[in-house]
């Protein structure tokens, strides 16, 4: 399969907006592709040589080496390249130029002989950049770039743009993962009515090439027999939010398993024989930062074929009182992982359990899964089940909320226990409920939004990034929605932090997937979530969150940072549904309000 053939689709794509045209090219692109390279070109439309949780490296090669290589693959000096580049504002734009000049032509063929453009294969392409990925040590740099140069000089100009853009960071093709599950459906399914069995699979076992090869060599039928499986993440079971007690009892059934809400680290552990691996929220792999719960989990769960789900929480070493989450951060700034264990000890508290020896839990009711895990745990001070009570009682429920907050937990979240209390991976319902601290404040509930876009500061922060442009998620078209901008709320460390964050993610254009009317200073890629309050939710007509044709959306008045959310995905963010959920009970509280004080 040629690699061309990638480039002319990712050209096409990158000029639609269209949720409906993208399916329908990428489905195109899809029923053209070799079904044993159908993961690696999954792989490559997400920007990445394989899944986050891997671990495995990145391509580390950096706006000068990428310079380096396309001066070496087009025979024009680096300094001209650098001039070009900052005229155009684009590395993959001027690798297209520079491959379609007559001057570079002539080199090429005067140092080459009788090249061709457009001769790179997928596989070739693919495995050229897993050895860039994957070169390492003295001399790896020069390597690398030689590596890539050869790429560049064996492409088409289309072929040196994307090849560029991929190793940049920057394909532009404004598709998330949702969009590339309706695509697998509509290819190998014939319509959208199969997207929820490509969806399950998926949330199963979040690793989309995977997926898309299973279904393109064996059918969309072999999809319905898939479950967890050790060492690759599963998406998380999410939940949705209320305030009132009885309100969230109702909403469960009446009766209800109600956990601690901590404030740690949400912690996905798998363990496959001799091995354990730990996955964040975000099912990147953590493993590394918490060799001590490794060691829990090997010393006191019983098995060595199993998924459990827990929270992992700093503490105290000498009280073993409970500390906030940011605790957890220095883990990951220190060095010597031994010392920071000595700093900063956690402890694990585990919810829920997904697989077990060969069975996957995630079909069964929430009291069977937690039965099996109370059967496998044994209990200790480092190692144990989040703090729990069974109840019907709102008035027992408010009381458990309030000890758990007294406690040093965020809140607590409310499980359905019903024989359909299965454990919904990837999706949020009204299975569990959220009651959290926040949500009990009569000024403002927090929220989690995505930045799009930053602005600059004036007068002691001039020069530097003082505000954010943030965004809700819209799955419904797997888009993001801005809601406020944010400005106050930030330390000076934070401030420090947003600086090296948002120039990593800056970007001369709006983000495909973005929806905005504001145009901030920078634009960003949407990747950074971050803890929002506000006082109240308003009608905008600056913003698009919740928009309707004619009328204003939805914003956030007087938002203010509360904290960074490394822990969360871009698709984890508050979606647009919530918004409006909230708004509406904001706008119900306000009329009772006013009916009370008329009586």
């Amino acid at each position: 399969m040629e690699f061309k053939l990638i480039a002319e689709y990712f050209d096409r794509l990158e000029k639609i907006s269209s949720r409906l045209q993208l399916t329908s090219l990428l489905s195109d692109l899809f029923h053209k592709t070799d079904p044993s390279l159908m993961d690696k070109v999954v792989y490559l439309i997400q920007g990445r040589l394989w899944p986050d949780f891997t671990g495995m490296p990145e391509l580390g090669l950096g706006e000068k080496f990428l310079i380096k290589a396309i001066s070496m693959a087009s025979g024009v000096k680096e300094e001209e390249v650098e001039k070009t580049y900052k005229s155009v504002g684009d590395l993959g734009e001027v690798a297209m130029r520079l491959k379609s000049s007559s001057k570079t032509s002539s080199i090429l063929t005067f140092l080459g002989g009788s090249q061709t453009f457009g001769s790179l294969d997928v596989l070739e392409v693919y495995n050229e950049l897993v050895k860039i990925a994957e070169s390492s040590g003295e001399g790896s740099r020069d390597i690398k770039i030689r590596i890539f140069a050869g790429l560049l000089k064996k492409a088409s100009p289309l072929e040196a743009k994307y090849l560029v853009r991929f190793v940049e960071g920057r394909l532009r093709l404004g598709i998330g993962d949702a969009t590339v599950l309706d695509a697998l459906a509509l290819t190998f399914g014939g319509s959208s009515d199969y997207r929820p069995i490509v969806e399950r699979a998926y949330n199963l076992r979040a690793d989309l090439g995977e997926i898309a090869r299973v279904i393109a060599k064996e059918g969309i039928e072999k999809l319905k027999s898939v479950i967890p499986t050790p060492g690759i993440p599963i998406r998380p079971m999410l939940a949705e939010r209320l305030s009132d007690p009885a309100e969230i009892l109702d909403k469960v059934g009446g009766k209800a398993l109600v956990d601690y809400k901590y404030d740690g680290e949400r912690a996905q552990i798998h363990r496959n024989k001799d091995k354990v691996f730990i996955f964040s929220r975000r099912m990147e792999n953590i493993t590394d930062q918490y060799v001590d719960v490794v060691e829990y989990v090997t010393r006191y769960l019983k098995g060595d074929d199993f998924i459990v789900e827990g929270e992992i929480v700093p503490v105290d070493p000498e009280s073993g009182e409970m500390r906030p989450f940011q605790e957890l951060m220095h883990r990951r700034r220190k060095n010597d992982i031994h010392e920071a264990i000595r700093e900063y000890p956690v402890n694990l508290y585990l919810f829920d359990l997904i697989y077990y020896g060969g069975k996957d839990y995630t079909v069964e009711p929430l009291p069977a899964r937690r039965q099996k895990l109370e059967e496998i745990i044994a209990e200790n001070d480092k190692v144990k089940i989040a703090e729990h009570m069974l109840t019907d009682s709102v008035d027992k429920l408010t009381e458990y909320f309030h000890q758990a907050i007294s406690e040093g937990a965020e809140g607590v979240m409310v499980k359905s226990v019903g024989p359909n209390s299965v454990y919904q991976a990837g999706s949020r319902g009204w299975l569990w409920i959220k009651l959290k601290k926040d949500y009990q404040s009569e000024m403002a509930d927090t929220v989690d939004l995505v930045i799009v876009g930053a602005f600059y500061g004036k007068g002691k922060r001039g020069g530097k990034f003082s505000s954010l442009l943030m965004a809700a998620y819209n799955p419904d078209k797997d888009v993001f929605e801005t809601v406020c901008k944010v400005a106050s709320g930030f330390s000076d460390q934070e401030l420090d932090e947003m600086q090296s964050k948002i120039s990593e993610l800056k970007r001369s254009e709006r983000h495909p997937r973005v929806v905005s009317e504001m145009v901030p200073d920078v634009w960003v890629t949407p990747a950074l979530v971050a803890e929002i309050i506000g006082a109240e939710i308003t009608i905008s007509p600056l913003h698009t969150c919740c928009r309707e044709t004619g009328k204003g959306g939805l914003s956030i008045r007087f938002p203010r940072f509360i904290r960074w959310r490394p822990d969360k995905s871009p698709e984890d963010a508050t979606t647009t549904k919530e918004i409006m959920e909230m708004y509406s009970k904001q706008y119900k509280k306000v009329e009772e309000k006013q009916i009370d004080e008329n009586i």
